[in-house]
């Protein structure tokens, strides 16, 4: 069993046959609810500004993930947290400048965007070939 440490060296945090032993509110000081409004298909991306408050390791680890456009879910799960807890996180990065958000474009209801019949049934004549 490893164990390894929290920023503090004294507590440990995480053990690699346990996972996470912090729970996911602790991690964003209990806060269960972010400053901004983010989907899981949102945007964020780095800005090239470091935060001059001290953050927690997982804030370093979003911002490390956050080179290219990424969306909410994709940090969610490279950082094994649940979403609300990730968004918490997010709109930290974004209220001190270091992460910009752009939200998921919205389908238009129009003609355009009906469903072609063809191409679906295309999509699953391919998948039962595969199966």
């Amino acid at each position: 069993m490893t164990v390894r440490r929290g920023r503090r060296g004294g507590e440990p945090w995480f053990d690699d046959a346990a996972g996470r032993l912090v729970r996911p509110y602790t991690i964003s000081n209990g806060r269960t609810r972010p400053t901004a409004h983010f989907d899981l298909l949102t945007m964020v991306m780095a800005t090239g500004r470091r935060p001059m408050a001290a953050q927690g390791p997982e804030h370093a680890q979003v911002l490390g993930l956050c080179d290219g456009p990424v969306s909410v879910a994709e940090i969610a799960a490279h950082i094994r947290l649940p979403a609300v807890v990730t968004k918490v996180l997010l709109a930290d990065l974004v209220d001190c400048g270091a992460l910009t958000a752009r939200a998921p474009a919205a389908v238009s209801a129009g003609p355009a965007s009906r469903t072609d019949r063809a191409l679906l049934e295309a999509v699953l004549n391919g998948l039962r070939k595969r199966l």
